[in-house]
């Protein structure tokens, strides 16, 4: 049982709380919870299917070249669309009902239910959710060893002087990760052992987000390889895949030191006066867990296991993920393995005084810090539903859009078209948040536009990969997002309210680059 602070002894978190809670309660603005932002959000798009007709186009199959070897994707044929008509001939509204009947699908107050349940386990949603419920209990169990916070403070105790190093080390290697093989949701493993390091230094869950997710979407959307955007854009556009590394590789270093410069800076000021941070009040949880938790002088043998557990997991997943092409079912299989064989050393070595009752209780409390995320994940998901689904062949409002989209860039001067498809798909990411699926819906779109607007079809890849990977920091449908959001305990309205000058600053730069690149004759 853990005995409470001494009312004489007030700790540093009581001690600057009432600072904090000033500044929330002098504003009068106070930012909606994310689920009631989400809920408006599927509002407006119950609204749209009330003035937008529906829509569909035929697929394709395209060849490209990837490493030598010829590979096939399903895409749009973007002269294909047409409306579903009615029997007047006329465009057909498919308005979504307030409840639908028997027979299942989509009604507005089902949306939750229906994007929760969506899905395979091969992804959105409900393979995501399973996927989050898993790693966030094996990591439980992991954290109940008391290992990784024994560990952190012999890692602090031997670096001290240099923690200002750990910042641009780990924002590197993360983004190096978004840039080499599409790292995204194994960042929320990550976080969930670094969030704990960053707050031990003075440092906010914020900050977490920065170094672990942030990091993998910003090389995510400047790489020069990414398997999963750009070599797959540049296969349905017909151009080489990967070339045009000379532009991209500088671009990714420019991005990931524009990163670490933001985050170092936000870092030292919220080190210097905690209260400033916007996720101060959830950071307590791990404030006060450090201060009310008893940690041994120790570290033996059965420490080293886990830590090494820990590593050879790690590795391991990296290595399935880049040679095996392991997905969300292997990825999880391998941490859930992890947390059961750090649960049977814990109980072996008394690591914390670990039992399997202890070990069971453990996991739960682990998955149980999944669920916000994963319910907010689900919600997300059944916006895209409401709009009709993302499938090229079924008829959709979704469908409309896209191709509505395309016809006004079609008449916009060249360097404004330019710059109007890196806007269209920084919007459209919200819908499809997946790189390949935004890839086949909208490069046989954008590709051939390219050509009758003027720009190269380099530059239309460039604005995909920009507008798709830099977007996925802020967009509440990204399931990498709210699940990193949630294990580092930030809400998403107060990430809003950190990320979004951070997000102007990307946006400006993408911009500048994606004009410049038209104008330079990027091809």
């Amino acid at each position: 049982m853990t005995t409470p602070p001494s009312t004489n002894q007030p700790t540093e978190a009581a001690q600057t709380a009432p600072a904090s809670s000033a500044s929330h309660t002098s504003s009068p603005f106070q930012m909606p919870d994310t689920l009631v932002i989400i809920f408006f959000v599927a509002l407006l798009a119950g609204l749209m299917t009330y003035f937008i007709p529906i829509g569909s186009f035929q697929t394709q199959e395209v060849h490209y070249l990837a490493d030598g070897v010829d590979k096939a994707r399903t895409v749009v044929d973007p002269t294909s669309f047409a409306y579903q008509l009615d029997a007047a001939g006329e465009p057909r509204l498919q308005p979504v009902a307030l409840f639908k009947g028997e027979g299942g699908g989509v009604g507005f107050f089902n949306f939750a239910f229906e994007g929760l349940t969506s899905g395979s386990k091969w992804g959105s949603a409900i393979g995501v959710i399973m996927f989050m419920l898993v790693i966030g209990g094996s990591f439980g169990v992991v954290m109940a060893t008391g290992t990784i916070d024994n560990g952190i403070l012999k890692l602090i105790d031997k670096t001290r002087g240099n923690e200002k190093l750990f910042i641009p080390v780990i924002f590197t290697l993360f983004s190096l990760g978004g840039a080499v093989f599409g790292m995204g949701e194994e960042a929320i493993a990550f976080a969930i052992i670094i969030c704990p390091l960053m707050i031990r230094l003075g440092y906010d869950g914020i900050t977490t987000v920065m170094v672990t997710y942030v990091a993998t979407q910003i090389g995510f959307a400047s790489s020069w390889m990414n398997p999963f955007s750009v070599a797959i854009a540049q296969g349905i556009a017909g151009i080489p895949v990967l070339s045009g590394s000379e532009f991209r590789f500088p671009m990714w270093l420019g991005f990931t030191l524009l990163g670490i410069v933001f985050t170092m800076r936000y870092a030292h000021r919220i080190q210097q006066q905690p209260s400033l941070s916007h996720s101060f009040q959830s950071d307590a949880y791990f404030r006060e867990h450090h201060a009310n938790t008893t940690l041994e002088s120790r570290f033996n043998l059965g420490d080293i296991l886990v830590l090494a557990l820990l590593v050879l997991t790690m590795g391991w997943v990296i290595w399935g993920v880049v040679v095996k092409a392991w997905f969300i079912p292997e990825i999880a299989s391998q941490f859930f393995t992890m947390g059961m064989v750090a649960g049977v050393i814990g109980c072996v070595f008394k690591l914390n005084g670990l039992t399997l009752n202890k070990v069971a209780q453990s996991f739960k409390d682990g998955a149980k810090t999944m669920l916000e995320p994963a319910l907010l994940v689900g919600c997300a998901s059944g916006i895209l539903l409401l709009l009709g689904g993302g499938a090229p062949t079924e008829p959709s409002v979704l469908n409309t859009v896209l191709n509505s989209a395309g016809g006004v860039i079609g008449h916009l001067p060249d360097a404004l078209s330019a710059w109007f498809m890196l806007l269209f798909q920084s919007v459209f990411n919200f819908f499809v948040t997946s790189g390949s699926g935004q890839a086949a819906l909208t490069m046989p779109l954008m590709a051939p536009l390219s050509d009758i607007v003027g720009v190269t079809r380099q530059v239309a890849v460039l604005a995909f990969q920009l507008g798709d990977g830099l977007t996925n920091i802020i967009v509440p449908t990204s399931a990498s997002l709210m699940a990193t959001l949630g294990v580092c305990r930030v809400d998403w309205g107060n990430w809003l309210k950190f990320v979004w000058r951070f997000m102007l600053l990307l946006m400006l730069v993408s911009s500048v680059l994606v004009i410049g690149a038209h104008y330079l004759g990027f091809n």
